[in-house]
């Protein structure tokens, strides 16, 4: 059985070939390593081992794991990278660096509520269903330029850029991937701040390097780092 260590390690040269294939600099792809349903314990052995950013899906699970003293004084960075439900955002708000899963307006609306309430500012990706699978959550394309003017005058939250879950089939995946990328060169065409909206999170365990070729700078790494759930 492999360790953690050289998990990450065998991902760091995949993510490094991929950039050199795509004529891109490493240091513009960060790795989350997505550790839910995974002890605190293994968080501490792939912090060891120099992994910092860490993402989680289920709200509750997240603030037991963010809490444990295992973990307790060392600088993690959380990214909460799941679907979350407009009710469970106060639980969160104040404990990640970045949301990766909002999913229509009025969960942008209750973020940003949320935010001004208690004098924070966040930030956050639009998931956006590339696929058009039922089974997936996230925003139809179709509405999110449409949508850019309301989400950027949203108070106390930011729009970093966007987030898809692709098919299974490579193929796919890439022109899914590729999609996405065309999607936030649009919307930052409309954006107050185009140089804010930077962010691509895509790819998983089993396509990051397709989707780092199609511009990814994030991917969000589960099984290859700490093994099957």
């Amino acid at each position: 059985m492999e360790s953690i260590a050289s998990n990450l390690q065998a991902i760091h040269e995949q993510i490094d070939a991929a950039c050199l294939k795509a004529g891109r600099d490493p240091a513009g792809v960060s790795l989350i390593a997505v550790s839910k349903t995974k002890p605190a314990a293994l968080v501490r052995e792939a912090f060891d081992a120099g992994q910092v950013e860490f993402g989680e899906s289920y709200v509750q699970e997240f603030v037991q794991k963010s809490e444990d003293p295992v973990l307790e004084n060392i600088p993690l960075k959380w990214h909460f990278v799941g679907h979350l439900q407009s009710n469970k955002i106060r639980m969160i708000i104040d404990r990640v660096a970045l949301i990766h899963g909002i999913d229509r307006f009025s969960t942008a609306e209750e973020l940003s509520r949320q935010a001004v309430k208690r004098n924070l500012h966040v930030e956050y990706l639009l998931e956006v269903n590339t696929s058009g699978e039922a089974s997936k959550y996230g925003m139809p394309p179709a509405e999110v330029l449409p949508l850019s003017a309301a989400l950027f005058s949203l108070p106390n939250i930011t729009l970093r850029g966007l987030m898809t879950i692709a098919s299974p089939d490579i193929a796919e995946a890439k022109r899914e991937f590729r999609s996405l990328r065309i999607l936030l060169d649009e919307l930052r065409k409309l954006a107050p701040d185009p140089l804010k909206l930077s962010e691509l999170s895509m790819g998983m365990s089993g396509d990051f390097t397709e989707a780092i070729e199609e511009g990814a700078t994030m991917i969000r790494v589960g099984t290859a780092i700490f093994g099957w759930r």
